[in-house]
């Protein structure tokens, strides 16, 4: 990193002071011209740059009702597919208890969490901007403790505390000049491009996936924040290998395996990671607490 900072500052300086007198003077009134466009609000440079900031400004300060009506309309989407809330209120507080103790210690500790399991059979998870967590129970009984669990839905923790989800609508139609959703840039034109958006959230979500590196982010700070829970951070490491073992006669459509980088790479690189934690082995895993809660029947 330092020698490319090196190499950055000697590209810009000795250039610059090596120059002939006459490109420099040439450089020096083409910046003086632009500087001075940019100055003039009703210049078309002046307009772009504002136009710019507008949409960087809007995703980065969004506030947190906006945020959540995004998300809420991803969920709305996300019950249709993956289908509805399991009808065990046992599980669904138990998913709940585990996924707000994680959450209290993620990089987001203050919005409110909502964690859901849903009636699916495909191995999945996913977290709509705002705080709205879903996992399948057909991932739920992949898992074999509380510490795995936990690590998974650190997971998704992860990408609302990051704002991934957002970070890949930052450049959105609907954005431009929209720093807050309200009822009156739902409709018109402006509530067709928030259809649009959404239409294309979803798609990245469900069918795509997020950027790879936002999910290596995501695993990241998942084992971070298991550890500072109290739960073993290997327990998502552990659920990945699994899935792995699995992959193969699982079906990959709208599953973890189509929507999330190759697991062989996640786990190298979290088994990477375990080097950060030498006392993973004395924190706690729960096997009795998640079995229980996973046989119980309201």
């Amino acid at each position: 990193m330092a020698a490319g900072l090196g190499s950055l500052v000697w590209c810009f300086g000795p250039p610059v002071a090596l120059c002939e007198a006459p490109k420099a003077k040439e450089q020096s009134k083409d910046s003086g011209g632009l500087f001075q466009k940019l100055m003039d609000p009703k210049s078309k440079e002046r307009q772009i740059l504002q136009g710019v900031g507008a949409i960087l400004g809007s995703t980065s300060e969004m506030d947190y009702e906006s945020e959540r009506t995004i998300g809420e309309s991803l969920a709305l989407e996300g019950f249709r597919r993956y289908g509805m809330p399991v009808n065990n209120p046992i599980i669904q507080k138990y998913v709940n208890l585990v996924g707000n103790a994680v959450a209290r210690n993620s990089l987001r500790p203050k919005i409110p969490y909502s964690f859901v399991v849903v009636d699916s059979p495909l191995q999945n998870a996913f977290s709509c901007p705002g705080g709205i967590i879903f996992i399948s129970e057909g991932l739920f009984k992949t898992i074999r403790d509380e510490a795995q669990l936990a690590g998974i839905l650190a997971h998704e923790v992860a990408h609302v505390g990051h704002k991934h989800a957002l970070q890949s609508i930052q450049r959105a139609q609907f954005f431009q000049g929209v720093g807050k959703i309200t009822a009156a840039t739902m409709k018109g034109e402006k509530g067709k491009e928030f259809e649009a958006m959404i239409g294309n959230l979803q798609e990245t979500l469900f069918d795509k996936g997020l950027d790879q590196n936002m999910e290596f982010e995501a695993d990241k700070s998942a084992m971070e924040t298991a550890y500072r829970t109290g739960y073993d951070p290997v327990g998502i490491i552990e659920v990945l290998k699994a899935l792995k073992k699995i992959e193969a006669q699982s079906k990959k459509q709208g599953s973890w395996f189509s929507t999330h980088p190759p697991l062989s790479e996640r786990i190298r690189r979290c088994e990477a990671e375990k080097g950060q934690y030498p006392d993973a082995g004395s924190l706690v895993r729960l096997p009795e607490r998640y079995q229980r809660a996973n046989t119980m029947t309201p």
